[in-house]
């Protein structure tokens, strides 16, 4: 599934195509509810912007597009009659402005709805602080990942949680926990504060990096990824091999050192016999 990284990218590609520019054509297609977006033809794009793993799109009549990619969404900007470089059959939406064609491929959710009621749409009003945004709250996302409902969720369930905070995914989730040296099936209530506010922050670096901001790591590229699809393999930090597990009611498998991140005295323990390289 694409993370907030890169739902961030996408709207950064999204924008100079579609910002400022009249929508001269707009179609939808299914599977799943279409949209009636023949309501934003003639009407002006204002903003492009990603919110956690959303694309938003706003136009200057009230109304705004909503795209969730989940796992093998994308979005795509064309010259008119360029050819594309996925199946028609595939578009959930397409949108042509003067001098470009924005497609959207594979999709599960594309939505219309007004923009005023973002505020309180659950899907949008439900997310936790967005990692990639300036003014990202780390206060809010530590009290979040402490609310007292999510005390036995393991810290891997528990920072894919997007009402927690908006962004992180599998890679950045195995990625954080490396770095941060914490076993992925550590409870949040047997986390003290200090380790859970360097989670906090450690995501918000890796994010930041991986779009070219400023970032609390001062890390000026797209971080390396060190366990992420590594099961199996030696830890690039002291060799050790890597172990895999599913992990979570998605079922996503988590890759930790389990030199580099122990399991602690009292907490649960991973699943064992779990090598493969995903």
């Amino acid at each position: 599934m694409p993370e907030g990284d890169s739902l961030y990218r996408f709207a950064a590609r999204l924008r100079p195509a579609l910002e400022g520019r009249v929508i001269n054509a707009a179609r939808s297609h299914g599977p799943g509810p279409v949209p009636q977006v023949e309501r934003i033809v003639g009407a002006t794009c204002t903003a492009v912007r990603s919110q956690g793993k959303n694309v938003l799109i706003s136009f200057d009549n009230g109304l705004a597009l909503r795209g969730h990619l989940r796992m093998h969404g994308a979005w795509h900007v064309y010259a008119p009659g360029e050819p594309w470089r996925r199946l028609e059959s595939q578009a959930r939406l397409v949108l042509e402005v003067d001098g470009a064609v924005v497609v959207n491929f594979s999709a599960p959710v594309i939505e219309l709805i007004e923009e005023r009621a973002l505020a309180v749409h659950a899907p949008i009003a439900a997310l936790g602080p967005d990692l990639l945004a300036d003014d990202f709250d780390v206060g809010l996302a530590f009290a979040n990942l402490r609310d007292p409902s999510r005390a036995a969720l393991t810290i891997g369930d528990a920072i894919m949680d997007q009402r927690a905070m908006a962004g992180v995914g599998n890679i950045w989730k195995n990625e954080t926990l490396f770095r941060c040296g914490v076993n992925p099936w550590r409870r949040i209530g047997e986390i003290d504060d200090e380790t859970l506010r360097t989670i906090v922050t450690t995501a918000q670096a890796l994010l930041r990096a991986s779009v070219g901001k400023p970032n609390s790591l001062e890390l000026k590229h797209r971080p390396s990824l060190y366990v992420y699809l590594r099961g199996g393999q030696p830890c690039a930090r002291c060799h050790t091999r890597l172990r895999s597990a599913p992990q979570g009611n998605d079922i996503r498998h988590t890759a930790w050192c389990p030199a580099c991140q122990p399991v602690a005295e009292g907490q649960m323990q991973p699943p064992e016999g779990r090598w493969r390289s995903w």
